[in-house]
């Protein structure tokens, strides 16, 4: 059960950082070299960030209420708007993707995923409904994973790593 938890942290990272961008567009990923105070801001924004997300079903559109409590939320934790904390989570994620939670080793995302595609199939203790959905889930993470462009992206985000997962739980 443990390697279904990791496979979806694998495909949800994906997924989740898009929940920040404020058009829901599923368009690809633009990379970005971090900083320390974006990787700081980001820290402090998770709280408000992922309490509002619970809010919201099924990952729905936010209304206007929810937007702006959204937008509060990233300037109350330095953002200038959610466009650059979108841009920051995503960067974020796309290293988190490949952080080994155990060895806090780094693999590339497609990397990372296909070895979780390979735990998944030989995980004797999923049930056949659960392979199949983490299955599907990385398979299509796998589609959109790009190799990290900034490596000095890899190195703050290890630094940080307990904070950043510490609020993704």
């Amino acid at each position: 059960m443990r390697n279904f938890a990791c496979s979806m942290t694998f495909a949800a990272a994906f997924a989740l950082a898009s929940l920040a961008a404020p058009s829901f567009a599923q368009d690809a990923m633009k990379q970005i070299q971090l900083n320390e105070k974006q990787v700081q801001s980001y820290i402090a924004a998770q709280k408000d960030m992922a309490a509002l997300s619970e809010k919201m079903q099924g990952g729905a559109k936010p209304d206007a209420q929810m937007q702006s409590q959204m937008e509060a939320a990233i300037k109350k934790a330095g953002f200038k708007d959610m466009d650059e904390y979108g841009a920051v989570a995503d960067n974020i994620q796309l290293v988190m993707a490949g952080i080994d939670p155990e060895t806090k080793n780094f693999s590339e995302p497609k990397a990372a995923i296909q070895k979780e595609i390979d735990e998944v199939k030989n995980d004797k203790s999923m049930s056949a409904e659960e392979k199949k959905q983490a299955l599907a889930e990385l398979n299509e993470a796998l589609k959109s994973a790009e190799p990290v462009k900034f490596k000095s992206n890899v190195d703050l985000v290890k630094k940080y790593y307990d904070q950043i997962d510490k609020g993704m739980q």
